[in-house]
């Protein structure tokens, strides 16, 4: 008997429509561990070995200074990848550690940790469930990681605000949620909307026996705000970097042509009172 799981299942419908919040949630760490070294090798020099981009316009932790002053801080990321950003922090000081649900992208931070002799602690944990005490972290943090791709992202943010202190800092980003009013195509073609900005059901991707292999779920501005307030953190900004001029690249949906009159990232600064 061969020791290696079946191959997946060919992708059979794609599509926005409702399906049970377990099946969502419990696709993600299939997809990540599946897509992990393309995902790596597409955009990993875009990302750099130990870089800090908060979205594919490129806007860096360096220019923003979103998460303050890093030196001696304990750092906790979510949804890390293979932990860029982290490495990235580690150079700045912190006391930092990334976490990740998928395996495979744990084991790509692993290979960039050799690679750059940056070691950053690495756990395999589901944002939801943060195996950290209450109070422990100075600044939690994620850049597209997590939040989209969980049915109850109130949880996320309920396990940032236990997981800091006081005055901490809880920082995250996620596609610009306007941008989901529109087709995820990067021409001009992109730039008028076809759904409602009001349609929550996520975009779905299914086998042919009705298994979700994908699921990424839609939040309004106001639903992001209300889930952050839900958990007693305060909004303390909310930030929509613009599309440089140097930045030639697309990613997926994203592109000069699109960024130039549509927002592509929303970074929400909240902290714990």
């Amino acid at each position: 008997m061969s020791r290696h799981p079946p191959a997946p299942r060919p992708i059979s419908h794609a599509g926005y429509q409702d399906v049970p919040d377990d099946a969502g949630n419990a696709a993600s760490r299939g997809w990540w561990d599946e897509n992990a070294a393309e995902y790596l090798a597409e955009h990993g020099d875009f990302l750099g070995d130990a870089g800090f981009r908060w979205g594919p316009e490129g806007l860096t932790e360096a220019e923003a200074g979103l998460l303050g002053d890093v030196s001696g801080a304990r750092v906790v990321e979510v949804g890390a990848g293979a932990a860029h950003c982290a490495r990235w922090l580690a150079t700045r000081g912190a006391r930092v550690v990334a976490t990740d649900v998928s395996a495979r992208m744990l084991a790509g931070a692993a290979h960039l940790n050799d690679a750059t002799g940056l070691a950053v602690p690495l756990v395999q944990a589901d944002a939801r469930r943060l195996p950290f005490a209450a109070g422990s972290a100075d600044v939690v943090f994620t850049s597209y990681g997590a939040i989209p791709f969980v049915a109850d992202a109130r949880r996320v943010h309920a396990e940032a605000a236990r997981v800091l202190r006081p005055g901490g800092r809880w920082v995250f980003s996620v596609t610009h949620p306007v941008r989901w009013a529109f087709p995820d195509d990067p021409t001009t073609r992109g730039l008028t909307a076809d759904r409602s900005y009001f349609d929550r059901r996520p975009y779905v991707e299914a086998d042919d026996r009705g298994e979700v292999r994908y699921a990424e779920y839609h939040r309004t501005v106001g639903d992001h705000v209300r889930d952050v307030a839900a958990a007693g953190l305060r909004l303390r900004d909310v930030v929509e970097p613009e599309w440089p001029a140097w930045n030639t690249a697309t990613w997926g949906g994203w592109s000069p042509e699109r960024g130039a009159v549509l927002p592509g990232t929303a970074v929400f600064v909240t902290t714990k009172d």
